[in-house]
Parts: structure tokens; sequence; C-alpha cells
């Protein structure tokens, strides 16, 4: 069976795949969706999958990621792909600078469609914002956001981050829901 992942991010699209690998073909489709504005991912990754639809007519995931620093009373939240674009790693860690509450969490929605309703299926984490990036695998974040074993997301595998992270959490719930929903078993492939 194949499932396609609605994305501008190729390296959303790249996770998505490695999540599913052995169990489901995963199509790559860079469709530029407007995303409304919203403090609920869920919403935005909903809205983005009903588009999708409307433009692609087959069965499709979308997603949304909020990044929020606790410091920052959860900014810069749903924004967090804009935040990136105009402040980068560096600027958030400017923001930072002098204060000790380093605590910060992703959450990430799926949203799915087969034309029916929408499902959303959402995923999250909790980790430190570190001081300096580090790490080279990885995109967005990731340099600058460090797990309980010490390791920022940039500094694992694409298979230890697909087995642990807040994209990979959503996508077990959406999986363990898609598998029952259409009949599928986990050692199905295409």
């Amino acid at each position: 069976m194949n499932l396609t992942v609605v994305t501008g991010n190729v390296n959303k699209a790249r996770e998505v795949a490695s999540f599913f690998s052995g169990l489901l073909e995963v199509t790559h489709i860079p469709l530029d969706c407007p995303e409304r504005r919203d403090n609920d991912v869920a919403k935005i990754a909903a809205g983005k999958a009903e588009y999708a639809y409307r433009e692609l007519n087959t069965l499709l995931i979308t997603d949304d990621t909020a990044f929020s620093i606790d410091a920052l009373r959860g900014f810069p939240g749903p924004y967090a792909a804009y935040v990136l674009d105009t402040l980068g790693n560096t600027g958030i860690l400017k923001l930072m600078e002098g204060i000790p509450n380093r605590t910060a969490g992703f959450t990430t929605a799926i949203a799915f469609t087969d034309g029916g309703s929408v499902r959303v299926f959402t995923g999250s984490i909790r980790g430190l914002l570190t001081t300096e990036p580090r790490g080279t695998n990885g995109f967005g974040y990731d340099p600058i956001f460090q797990l309980e074993d010490g390791r920022t997301l940039a500094e694992l595998t694409l298979e230890e981050k697909s087995g642990l992270s807040h994209r990979a959490r959503a996508l077990a719930a959406f999986r363990d829901w898609f598998l029952t929903e259409y009949g599928l078993s986990r050692d199905t492939n295409g």
C-alpha cells in the first residue's frame, strides 16, 4: 500500500519514509499547502491535509510541529519554522543567554485523510536547549535540542531519531491506527 507524505521539507519526508521502511511505500509530494494561523498544531496539520487531498485526491498525511521553550512562555510554538528561518538556532541561543531554565519540547501533529474525515495523531518529547549547536545529522532545531541521554537530536542517526522523536511518536500512533483500520499487518510492504 502507498502512503503519500505532503511536505515541502525533504528532511521530514525522509524521516517518514525511514519510519515506515518495510511496512508501507512512502511517496513524497512537495505540495505547498496554505497554513492557517493557529496556536494548535493539530488544527494546522488538519487544514493542510484537507487542502492537499482536494489537490491530489490520494491517501495522504501532512504534519505540523511546534517547538516550545518554557522560559520564553512557549515561544516559538507553532511558528517554529518562521522563527528558524528568521532567527536560526544562533538567534534562539542568543535569546536564551543567561537564562537558567533550558527546558523545551516538540509536539508534532500528523494529519491523515483518505478523502473522508481527517484524523490527527500527536507526539511530544521534552528536553533541554544546549548552549551551542552539536551534531551534523537532522535538521531545524535538532542541533540545539538535547535529550535525557545527553545527545542532541542532531547527534542521532536517522534510524535512532525515527524511533524516539516527537514525529516518531505521532507516526507510531498513526501507524497503529492505520494498520488496524486498513487491515494490514506489521510485516506488510506495499
